[in-house]
Formats: C-alpha cells, structure tokens, sequence
C-alpha cells in the first residue's frame, strides 16, 4: 500500500514537472512571438556581428581596439553608400527627367494632352485627369505624411538597434557562450561549443560572401547594360545587386524589370537585357558562388525556397532576407543532433578571412 502511494506521488510530480514545462514552452513561444520584431532585429544583429567579428579580431591582434574596429567597418559601409550615391545619383537624376521630360506636369497640360490624343493614350491621359481632379486636400495629406513620417523614424530606430546590437554582441559573444556551456552537461559541453563556432563561421562566411555578390553583380550587370544601350541602366545595375539579398524572388526581379525598362527602347534591348542578366546568373551560379562562398550554408536549392516561403508566410516579405541564415542554423542543429556529425571537422570556406584559423587564435 505504501509503495502504491509513493508511485502514485512520483507519477503526481513527474506529470505536474512536464505540465510546467509544457506551458513555459507555450509562455515563451507566445512572448517570441508578440515579440517577433524584436527578435528578428536581434536575430540580424547576430548575424552582421558574425559577419564583422574575424576582421575585427584580426584588427585586435594588431593593436586596434575593438570599438575602434567595429566603427571602421561602419565607417567603410557608410563611405561605400556615399560613394555610390555620388556616383550614381546625378546620372540617375539625369536619366528620370529625360524619361518624364515630354510627360504632362500640371492638370491644365494633361487636359491639353487627352484633347489632342486618341486610343489608348487618350484613355489613360482622361484617367490621369480624372484622378488629378480628385486629388486629396492639403489638410487630407496631412495625416498621411505623419505616417510616412512615423515609419521612417521607425525604420531609423531599428537600423540603429541593428547596429548597436551587433557591437555589444561582438563583445558579449563568448560570455553567452561560458553561460551557455554552464547550462548543459559536462560531457556535451565540447559539442555545443564546436557547433556554436560553426553556426557563427557559417553565418559570417555566408554574410560576406553575400555583400561581394552584390558588389560584384551591381558592377558587372551596370556595365553590361550600359553596353546593350539598356535605360536607366544606373538604376537597374544598383537595383540588380542589392536584390541579390533576395534568395529565389530578387534575381527574378531584377531580369524582369530590367526586360520591362529595355522595352521601353526596344524589343531588341529588352532581349539583349534578359540575356545580359540569365548569363550573370549563370555565371554566378557556376562559377562565381561556388569559388566566393562554397558549402558556406549547406542548403540545397529546394530548401532555401522553402525557407523563403515559410518565413515570408510567417514573418512577412522584410525577413525574407533571414531565411537562409535561419534554415542555415537550424541545419546545423539537425546535422549535429539528429545526424551525430562533428562539429569540429565540418568546413566553412574562407570569404575575406579565413574562418577556422581565425577562431582559433
């Protein structure tokens, strides 16, 4: 009888122990979840931190303070964008008022306009009027300018979360690590260490490799399209780069609005642009990606796409761009969990600076 109670008192404990453990699991999914923004910026800073951390470490070894090397990073990203919106901004601007030069600017000029057209360009300028007649008041745009206004600010708030964030992660890193390795047991602590490593040389190798994609296609795509006599091709070859954040959805972007925009000169731009961006495409994919990042995140073509949809669905169009560091991670948890692989002897390539040697020293 007594052995009966204690068995019934073990059972009591061990199923009141998993029901707390359930709902601090539903608890933490749901706080994560209210709290998704947050966690995506921080799950950005993590991994422009990774990115930045071998060269700073690199620059440590060689007497540079580490806030003096993270801002030289910062310093160079902010010089680069200066750089190119010099160059590219007076051109740019050229190029836009010669394509709305003949354009209509005022009610009174479309209005003359439609008069004088017909067929279709006589339905679209009559609609243009019309919706010119109805534009909203200045007391109507005030609301909507406050929004706008709103949302930059916003936008300004998080770039600078992102950036501070990646700086005191630079410095935190390996004391969540120490706190981390305090949390499981003895025996596991060199594999949670290693695989820990290797997240962080994936995400950083992966980063890097992303940012000279997008040097190298913006270059490389401008040039090509200056010399099929593409319009806008200041625009476009800018534009095509900075899509290549995108995985799957931003080269498909970039090949259809640079055949639209060729269209507007002729079919035979437009085709010469097409063939332009599918043979940079292909170059990058066989030659370029392979040498530049390797097996840098492991995925296949197939996963990446899944990964992009299922964070587009769940987390909206803006974290796209965290998809493969995401699927990267989660890939190597279930290579070393479920698959038992070393941690230790999986190989990262080396992008700008070489991975292992530069955690280890």
């Amino acid at each position: 009888m007594a052995r009966s109670e204690h068995d019934l008192a073990d059972v009591a404990r061990r199923t009141f122990v998993a029901t707390v453990v359930v709902l601090g699991v539903v608890v933490l999914a749901l706080v994560l979840w209210k709290a998704r923004l947050i966690v995506t910026l921080l799950f950005l800073a993590i991994v422009l931190a990774s990115a930045m951390r071998s060269s700073v470490d690199a620059l440590h070894r060689r007497g540079v303070p580490k806030a003096a090397g993270i801002g030289l990073h910062y310093a160079a990203v902010a010089g680069l964008l200066a750089l190119l919106l010099w160059v590219a901004v007076p051109r740019a601007i050229d190029q836009v008022e010669q394509a709305v030069g003949a354009v209509p600017t005022s009610r009174s000029d479309v209005a003359r306009e439609a008069r004088q057209s017909t067929g279709l360009e006589h339905e679209l300028l009559v609609g243009l009027e019309r919706r010119l007649r109805n534009l909203p008041s200045a007391r109507e745009l005030v609301r909507p300018a406050i929004d706008v206004t709103r949302k930059a600010l916003e936008i300004l708030v998080g770039v600078f979360f992102v950036l501070a964030s990646a700086a005191y992660w630079i410095y935190e890193r390996d004391r969540a690590e120490r706190l981390l390795l305090r949390l499981v047991p003895k025996r596991k602590r060199h594999v949670v260490s290693e695989t820990w490593r290797l997240v962080d040389l994936k995400l950083g190798a992966f980063v890097r490799g992303q940012l000279l994609l997008v040097v190298l296609v913006g270059t490389v795509l401008s040039l090509a399209f200056w010399g099929v006599g593409e319009p806008y091709w200041i625009l476009l070859g800018p534009f095509a780069g900075v899509v290549e954040l995108v995985p799957v959805v931003g080269p498909l972007a970039a090949g259809v609005v640079a055949v639209g925009a060729g269209l507007t000169a002729s079919w035979h731009v437009a085709l010469a642009a097409g063939l332009v961006v599918l043979a940079v495409r292909l170059l990058e994919d066989y030659l370029v990606v392979p040498r530049v990042l390797g097996d840098a995140v492991g995925l296949s073509p197939l996963v990446v796409l899944l990964s992009v949809a299922g964070v587009g669905v769940v987390l909206g169009g803006t974290a796209v761009l965290l998809a493969v560091p995401l699927a990267a991670v989660l890939a190597t948890l279930v290579d070393v969990v479920l698959l038992h692989k070393d941690p230790a002897r999986e190989e990262v390539p080396t992008v700008l600076f070489p991975a292992r040697d530069a955690e280890r020293t």
